[in-house]
């Protein structure tokens, strides 16, 4: 791994539905509070609505980053030097990896609704995790940030 690897940073964010969805929760509570009145309505539409936005957004605030000499996926900060050969899963061969060819012991910030993830190895002997599996839109950008190599 070089030294002088293109820099890689992506979130995570939640799909545009997600939102629809997060102001149909808005409404919900909104007709729920009705028979109390208009202002009880009007407070649930805005409560529900923020409460519901905030859980996407933070569901989709995860980060997968190169920085530094180390991957930052979500929590995890990997030196590349513990890291071995990467590879671009397809949305088929994606799918695998994170059902039943998946290792309970492996690193995974998966996200269903990316179809394409990456995949890399853990070299480091004293580290029992075999491999971190990365949800990303840009599979082949990330394997050249992580492997120095431009896309």
């Amino acid at each position: 791994m070089q030294p002088s690897a293109p820099p890689f940073d992506e979130r995570l964010t939640a799909p545009r539905t997600w939102w629809l969805i997060a102001f149909g929760v808005g409404v919900a509570c909104a007709l729920m509070l009705l028979p109390l009145g208009t202002l009880p309505m009007l407070g649930g539409l805005a409560g529900g609505t923020v409460a519901a936005a905030v859980v996407v957004s933070s569901y989709g605030s995860a980060r997968v980053r190169v920085v530094a000499g180390a991957l930052v996926a979500g929590d995890a900060r990997i030196p590349l030097s513990a890291l071995g050969d990467a590879e671009a899963l397809d949305a088929e061969e994606a799918r695998a990896w994170r059902s039943y060819r998946a290792d309970p012991r492996a690193f995974m910030l998966l996200r269903s609704y990316i179809p394409t993830a990456v995949r890399v190895k853990v070299t480091d002997p004293d580290d029992p995790t075999p491999y971190v599996y990365l949800s990303t839109r840009e599979p082949q950008a990330l394997v050249a940030a992580l492997t120095g190599v431009p896309a």
